[in-house]
């Protein structure tokens, strides 16, 4: 039975479906709570269903050394788009995402994405990039939350790429520890291209977190390496699953 439902729910249009039932319900949720907090609420069953039912199993490993519901800055490795659900499925923290700018103009996503709170970044703008930077880590500091990057800038083949700054940018404003997280298995149960999810094992390893009180701007490169030591450190240690 379980295998039929994974045919069924992981083809590309089902899977849109799925996504559909669930961004609706989070819709509907954002008119009666404008802090994003219920729509995190939904995410978080949507994507412990994507992964149960797509056979995905996740070993965690780090999770002791974050505070529930606590304030970071999250930043990891990119691999698929199965990371999203992964890091919402299972981080303990209300978090929100900075996103491509084009994203908040398509249809139903564009106004699902403002209305859960997460922020544009304007990518070809940089005085705008910047703006959406401070915002961020106004946001963390008043609404004691959390936020998640992939400061590589998009998903990757394995191989881990150079890191932008915005991740200790936005750390460093909002005066909240930056948590390296390290990811491997979701390319392989989600390949590039493809909408389709597979089961297979995926570890997820949380890195210690980085305190950022009393650095500058201009620490941020400094910060940057940090965070990406932590990650190819873990990543060397991690099983690699099979392709």
């Amino acid at each position: 039975m379980l295998s039929w439902m994974r045919t069924l729910f992981f083809t590309g249009p089902l899977v849109l479906l799925l996504t559909i039932f669930w961004g609706t319900l989070d819709l509907i949720a954002s008119f009666f709570d404008s802090t994003g907090d219920w729509q995190h609420s939904i995410a978080q069953r949507w994507s412990r269903a994507l992964l149960f039912v797509g056979g995905v199993r996740v070993d965690l490993r780090g999770l002791e050394k974050v505070v529930r519901n606590g304030s970071y800055v999250f930043a990891s490795n990119h691999l698929s788009f199965s990371d999203t659900p992964l890091m919402i499925a299972h981080i303990p923290c209300q978090f929100r995402f900075l996103a491509k700018h084009g994203l908040f103009k398509i249809p139903f996503i564009g106004f699902h994405l403002r209305r859960g709170g997460h922020i544009p970044v304007p990518r070809e703008d940089t005085r705008a990039a910047i703006r959406a930077i401070n915002d961020a880590g106004r946001i963390i500091r008043e609404r004691k939350i959390s936020v998640l990057l992939f400061p590589e800038g998009g998903r990757t083949d394995g191989e881990l790429r150079p890191f932008k700054e915005g991740a200790a940018l936005i750390a460093i404003a909002a005066g909240v520890p930056i948590v390296p997280v390290a990811i491997t298995g979701s390319r392989e149960i989600m390949p590039m291209g493809s909408l389709r999810m597979v089961p297979g094992r995926v570890y997820v390893a949380i890195g210690d977190p980085i305190p950022t009180e009393g650095l500058t701007p201009k620490d941020r490169g400094k910060l940057t390496g940090q965070v990406r030591d932590q990650i190819e450190a873990m990543l060397a240690v991690l099983p690699k699953p099979r392709a």
